[in-house]
């Protein structure tokens, strides 16, 4: 019998399927997550640091709000950018280039002595946060085969939520080193940054960047050392009939009558995860869990619990996410959230903060949101996009979400000065309700489907 072949009753010889290289996938999806663990890190990292920024810079409601939320606007732009330098320089060389940012912004924000400059090394971080945010989870959307790509994408938000995790303990760790102890939380994000560069050598480019601009055997080595040969052919071929009659992409084609839907419906999903709440809830827990009458120390512990939650949901999603499928975690999400915060609104509201029932609450807000919107958002995104016009789709999908975030982060101070915290929570929970109406009507299911396949349920 011939190597590599099955005979059938019917003696037809019939190709084995080979098997996924599932630890060469597993490895290189990971490098490219750890981009989101960089991401959680530098967005996390100003939670402890508030208090002695606010004290050490003289800041009011409105500057404090801009401080934690400038990184946000450097997000925008770096989404912005990203997807024009993934498409002209590779998705790697991109990634290559946050770390580098993410580094020089840990160090000049740490380092800074003036307000300004460290708004404008914030920005710097900014920009690698917003670039990774968007090229992480489309490297390994366009690397795995589809039987594992919704739990590789998925390792993307479980970095994320490390990364968070692990900024929460550099801030309790450095809690008690003195007046210039914010300094030292900033720059501790020197050390994930270098690893994440040095990870970044040693992993190749995605065969459909590689495809995309001519070097298709290039690619056929790489989808070969992940799938064998024969799925290795029959992908590239499918790849290659996606470009084929299609060069080039601008906005000009994103925004045509045959990509808008599909961008319409990446821009909703990326707000709607913002505007639920998650951002003001981890970026502001320790202000939050003070106004219960916590003392800073039990604040900063209880949001660790926070921390601890958000990874232990990912799991969840990861091990899930392939077998029940996208738009049922996405809808079950915005309900529990939308309850949880409802809770949450209702305890401020009548001053009940007894037997940790607030914190209970929180857990149970940050777990759903881990494991439903958190992790398959970016899942949804990475493969909904069409080939042709996915680094830039994703960029305008990425900018908006950074826009929401930013405008969530900035106005919660405000808000809650003006309106209570539990008008706020409530306002997020309101957001739950109508993120549940759009999904339920809007979404098709995408699991089990390649990029190519999912491309055909998009665009007619």
């Amino acid at each position: 019998m011939a190597i590599g072949f099955s005979l059938t009753t019917s003696k037809q010889l019939i190709p084995k399927a080979e098997a996924i290289n599932t630890r060469f996938i597993i490895m290189i999806s990971m490098v490219a997550a750890l981009g989101g663990l960089l991401f959680g890190f530098d967005t996390a990292i100003i939670s402890g640091a508030i208090p002695y920024i606010t004290s050490y810079f003289g800041l009011d409601g409105f500057s404090l709000g801009w401080a934690v939320s400038s990184i946000l606007i450097g997000c925008a732009v770096g989404a912005m950018l990203a997807g024009l330098l993934a498409d002209k320089c590779g998705r790697r060389m991109t990634l290559i280039m946050c770390a580098i940012l993410f580094a020089l912004s840990g160090l000049g924000s740490g380092l800074s002595s003036d307000f300004t400059l460290f708004v404008i090394f914030r920005l710097i971080g900014g920009l690698g946060v917003g670039a990774a945010a968007m090229i992480s989870p489309m490297y390994i959307a366009e690397t795995a085969p589809a039987s594992l790509r919704g739990r590789l994408v998925a390792l993307y938000q479980l970095a994320i939520v490390l990364g968070i995790l692990l900024a929460y303990f550099s801030n309790y760790l450095f809690d008690g080193f003195g007046e210039h102890n914010w300094r030292y939380m900033f720059i501790s994000q020197i050390v994930p940054s270098f690893l994440f560069l040095a990870l970044l050598l040693v992993v190749p480019e995605t065969p459909r960047w590689l495809v995309k601009n001519g070097l298709k055997e290039d690619a056929l080595l790489i989808l070969t050392k992940i799938s064998g040969s024969t799925a290795a052919n029959t992908e590239i071929e499918e790849i290659e009939n996606t470009f084929k009659h299609e060069k080039g992409s601008s906005l000009k084609v994103l925004f045509s009558r045959a990509y808008r839907p599909v961008l319409f419906i990446g821009i909703f999903i990326a707000v709607f995860q913002q505007i639920t709440g998650i951002n003001s809830i981890l970026y502001y827990a320790p202000v939050i869990f003070k106004e219960t009458g916590l003392s800073t120390a039990s604040s900063m512990l209880q949001t660790i619990g926070i921390g601890v939650v958000n990874v232990i949901s990912t799991f969840i999603a990861i091990g899930l996410v392939d077998k029940v499928g996208r738009k049922i975690f996405l809808l079950s999400g915005c309900v529990l959230m939308g309850l949880s915060l409802t809770a949450i609104s209702f305890c401020f509201h009548f001053r009940y903060f007894d037997n940790y029932v607030v914190l209970g609450f929180m857990l149970m807000y940050v777990g759903a949101f881990g494991c439903t919107l958190g992790a398959v958002t970016w899942v949804y995104l990475s493969e909904i996009f069409p080939n042709r016009v996915r680094g830039i789709a994703m960029s305008v999908a990425t900018l908006a979400l950074w826009l929401a975030d930013f405008i969530v982060t900035y106005t919660f101070p405000v808000m809650t000065r003006e309106l209570g915290t539990s008008n706020t929570l409530f306002c997020y929970a309101a957001f739950c309700l109508i993120a549940f109406i759009y999904m339920f009507f809007r979404l098709p299911e995408t699991k089990g489907k390649s990029l190519e396949e999912i491309e055909s349920i998009f665009i007619k």
